[in-house]
Order: structure tokens, then sequence, then C-alpha cells
């Protein structure tokens, strides 16, 4: 792996692979534990976060993460396996993996992230795929790493559509290209089906929702839209469905709402409730998750 350094991260300066400069001063201003959350379009969320020790415990989500590390050496597991990730590298984690994720030295690690929706790759090519699967989660891919930057460079503003559009496309190419090529083709009915079970969840996914609901609105069996459902969106549907009940509980948090409260109106059975599905998602309970962001302000 390389072990280059990375240009300064000021605001609208591009991020870039750069062996003559260190980190500039948004890099190494002294700050502690904290991360800067932007939400964009699209259910993409992106993050710069700053971490001694331990940042996250075992976890998974429902998105392609993919990352730059900027400062420090990233560590983490992923698939069973322990990896490292210097400045100059990208990170790639797919939908429902466990992972966790630390600073590998006492110098503390920085890197930015993107949340990237799978259905917004699978779009790329018509839900006629299975997502694409890169099996190494470290990489040195400057082309990779280019389209990541320009979406990343700026996390106080949202990305235009136009670059958004780009940038998933690229993202899209590079993950085949790891992968080896397009994964197995997914039949148009499946791809009909889960499209339309998708919709349902998210227009539902605060209801009570039973696996006859499912079968009804997609016109599979509940194990048939499970393998179906997995190879175009990353996750099942039950996962989907609770993530998107997540998605809505840490808005509420975000503007304010108490914790109790946050989980009751995501349909939460109680905060205790709320707050384990939480930590399994995002490695972190939901105060700690608040104090991170006061930190990154």
């Amino acid at each position: 792996m390389r072990d280059n350094s990375v240009q300064g991260i000021e605001r609208g300066e591009l991020l870039a692979p750069d062996p003559h400069r260190g980190l500039e001063r948004s890099c190494t201003d002294g700050k502690g534990d904290g991360m800067r959350i932007s939400n964009s379009a699209r259910g993409i969320e992106r993050i710069e976060a700053r971490f001694h020790g331990n940042g996250f415990s075992p976890h998974r989500h429902d998105t392609y993460a993919l990352g730059l590390t900027l400062h420090g050496i990233q560590t983490f597991h992923y698939r069973g396996t322990s990896h490292f990730s210097r400045p100059g590298n990208v990170i790639i984690l797919h939908p429902d993996e466990v992972h966790d994720g630390a600073a590998g030295t006492d110098l503390g690690l920085i890197y930015r992230m993107i949340y990237l929706p799978p259905q917004l790759l699978a779009a790329v090519g018509d839900y006629r795929h299975a997502l694409p699967f890169a099996p190494d989660p470290v990489t040195a891919d400057a082309t990779l790493w280019q389209a990541l930057a320009e979406v990343l460079d700026d996390l106080d503003h949202e990305p235009s559509e136009l670059l958004l559009d780009d940038v998933v496309l690229r993202i899209s190419d590079a993950l085949n290209r790891h992968a080896g090529g397009p994964n197995a083709a997914v039949a148009t009915p499946a791809r009909v089906a889960v499209m339309r079970t998708v919709d349902f969840l998210e227009s539902h996914y605060n209801d009570s929702i039973g696996s006859e609901d499912l079968e009804a609105v997609s016109g599979l069996s509940r194990f048939e839209l499970a393998r179906q459902f997995r190879r175009l969106m990353g996750t099942s549907p039950h996962r989907y469905m609770v993530l998107r009940r997540l998605d809505q509980a840490k808005q509420l948090l975000t503007d304010g709402v108490g914790l109790a409260d946050a989980a009751a109106a995501a349909g939460f059975a109680d905060q205790p409730h709320f707050t384990r599905h939480f930590r399994k998602t995002f490695g972190m309970t939901p105060g700690r998750w608040l104090a991170l962001r006061s930190g990154g302000k």
C-alpha cells in the first residue's frame, strides 16, 4: 500500500494524494474526537471523522461505505480479517458487512467517507445486475480516489445533482473493475418486484409489516424476495425497514428531539430497543453519536 500524505482539505480545496506535502490546518488543528456530518440528496451521507483509539464498535449498515484516509493509520476488522489504510488509500466497505474502526497509532485518525445507497449503483445498470463486490477493502486506486474527492471535498455545501450523477457512475465503474466485471444478471420480474417492495417499505416503515404483506406487494415468495432483494439492495427487507426508522430517528435527534421521543416517533418499541439497533448499525450509542457531532462543529 502507498504511504502517501494528502493535500489540505480547506473549504473548496480538492482532496488529492500528494507525496510532497503534509496535511493542512484543517487536519492538524488540535481538535479532539468528533464528526462533521453532511446529509445530501438521494439518501447520501458524507462525514469527516477524527478519532483517537477505538472509534466504532462492530456494526453494519445498508449502504456502501467509501472512504479516504487523510491522516494517521485507519485500522478495522472486516470479513474476518484485520486491515489498515494509510493516507492516499481508499476504503471500500460493502452493505451489510460487519466492521469496526480505530486509529492505528497514538497520533489519531482523520478520514472522510460517503455512505452511498446501493440502489444508486444498481440504477447505473438499470437494476439489471446484482451489486458489485470488490474483495479488497483497501486500495490505492487513484481514479476512485479522485471521484470520491470531488464529492467529499466540500462538506459545507450539498453537491450538485450533475456532480453526484457523474461520481456515482465513476464509482460504479471502479467497483465493477475491482470486482472483475458486472455481477450476475437479475431477471426483469425480480427487478420489478424488488423495486415495488422498496417503494412500499419507504412509505410504511413505521408500520407493523409482516412477510405476508411483502409477498402480496412483490408477488414473490418471502424467501425468493429476500434473495432478490439482497442482490439489488445489499441487505434484507427487514434490515432495510429498520434502517429507514433509524434514519428518521437520527434526523429527529439532530433537530433536538429527546432520545425517548425520537425512538417512539420512529417506530421503535422503546428507547433501549432503539439504542440496540442504533449501536448495531452505527457502532456507537445515540448519546455518543450526538456528542461526536457536537465535537465536529
